[in-house]
């Protein structure tokens, strides 16, 4: 019996519409399921693909601070071929509208100048993520595939997981770019 493709993923920043758009695929997800193993996912509740990597890492998301950086870098040493998953990740996406205003200017409205607020502070602990500027997966670790869309639809995204798992190159080409 084959090996299966193992696959993992994860969101960084974004809303979890693309990993709602997985599981749009609905029963074919069955079928893709006799081919490859979720190991660790939002969907599975497993939180970091294995130390011995996996063979499909999917990313949906755009960068926005130390943690999400952390796991973009971590998906990306333990994934043999990493998808770009989204338009966040793909090139930013509504994210990355946090980078119009200034990064200090944002944290002193949430935390001080909220009418709600009182007494207060910005938070600063080493336990805390560090704001960055909002960035597509790209410009943080190298990408093999991109799947744009907000979300893509479940057949892209059905369509570029039944060619990996097949030991294709997925042409993402036509129909499945074409439904903006």
């Amino acid at each position: 019996m084959p090996t299966k493709v193992t696959v993992a993923s994860d969101w960084l920043a974004g809303c979890a519409g693309c990993h709602m758009s997985l599981l749009d695929i609905d029963e074919r997800l069955v079928t893709l399921l006799q081919h490859a193993t979720l190991l660790s996912t939002p969907i599975t509740d497993l939180k970091h693909p294995p130390d011995t990597g996996v063979d499909v890492g999917i990313l949906e998301g755009a960068v926005n601070n130390s943690a999400n950086e952390a796991v973009a870098k971590q998906m990306r040493q333990r994934s043999k071929i990493l998808i770009a998953m989204g338009d966040c990740a793909v090139f930013g996406g509504i994210p990355t509208m946090r980078n119009c205003p200034k990064l200090e200017a944002c944290l002193r409205r949430a935390y001080i100048e909220t009418e709600s607020t009182v007494d207060g502070r910005i938070p600063d602990d080493p336990e805390l993520a560090v704001m960055q500027e909002t960035r597509p997966l790209d410009q943080v670790v190298d990408v093999d595939i991109y799947l744009p869309g907000c979300p893509p639809p479940a057949d892209a995204i059905f369509y570029l997981l039944t060619e990996l798992v097949a030991g294709r190159k997925p042409q993402l080409t036509g129909k499945y770019l074409d439904w903006h």
